[in-house]
């Protein structure tokens, strides 16, 4: 198997085989939902064009669309196109209306994660969803994409506030389940999954079949390991 490790980790050589064989035996696995469980690239990335055009934005501005999967709305927009608190919202409260309506052919599971959340649930792995989406939302994407029963925890985003961290996310799913960080494993797409994992205290396997992170970014935020395909992921999982 061809995975990479990171040196911050010490990783690399039998320290390296131990922390992933590790990861095969945490019974709490965590996973982001956009880019991770869910294949959303493309609704979010044509969403987030239709209402940056009708606000005004160039196509040179807004250049990779894709960075708005990661961070949450409406803080997103502020965060990578510098919008004042108020345009977010109101570019926000647009989005929002455009991809309410959408329906399941929007958020689809990534083809082979149902296969591989019904082994690992057979395992006796605790599974969960901690995302930045919107609760409400988040449920649906899950429930649309018939995964939920998987999952013993589903926890998004309360409220439009900065007050509720990635971080914050993860330690109450984890909190929900009944486990400790020391026992959990993340799953995620961005650096800010990979960030808040290590403030809460697990590592985080990054992923980047979703097609949302560039190059190299998983790494440098500190994943333990990245994988390009579902098939690998479940291998690390499985300890296979």
């Amino acid at each position: 198997m061809n995975y990479r490790f990171l040196s911050d980790l010490d990783a690399g050589g039998p320290r390296g085989i131990e922390r992933i064989v590790d990861l095969a035996q945490r019974p709490c696995i965590l996973f982001d939902f956009d880019g991770t469980l869910g294949n959303t690239t493309h609704s979010i990335v044509a969403t987030a064009h239709t209402v940056l055009s009708d606000f005004g934005m160039s196509e040179e501005e807004m250049g990779d669309l894709r960075r708005l999967i990661g961070p949450p709305f409406p803080q997103a927009y502020t965060e990578v196109y510098g919008l004042s608190e108020k345009d977010a919202a109101t570019v926000t409260a647009h989005y929002r209306r455009l991809y309410d309506a959408c329906g399941p052919e929007a958020w689809p599971p990534f083809a082979g994660i149902p296969e591989l959340l019904a082994q690992l649930q057979a395992n006796g792995r605790h599974l969960a969803v901690a995302s930045s989406k919107r609760q409400g939302l988040l449920e649906r994407c899950v429930g649309d994409g018939k995964i939920a029963d998987y999952f013993e925890a589903i926890e998004g985003k309360k409220n439009d506030t900065n007050k509720q961290t990635k971080a914050d996310t993860i330690q109450a799913a984890i909190d929900k389940l009944g486990f400790t960080a020391g026992q959990a494993v993340m799953v995620g797409d961005r650096h800010y999954d990979v960030e808040a994992a290590k403030q809460v205290g697990m590592p985080c396997i990054g992923v980047y079949f979703g097609d949302t992170a560039p190059a190299g970014e998983l790494e440098e935020a500190g994943a333990i390991t990245v994988v390009h395909s579902v098939a690998q992921l479940g291998r690390i999982l499985r300890g296979l």
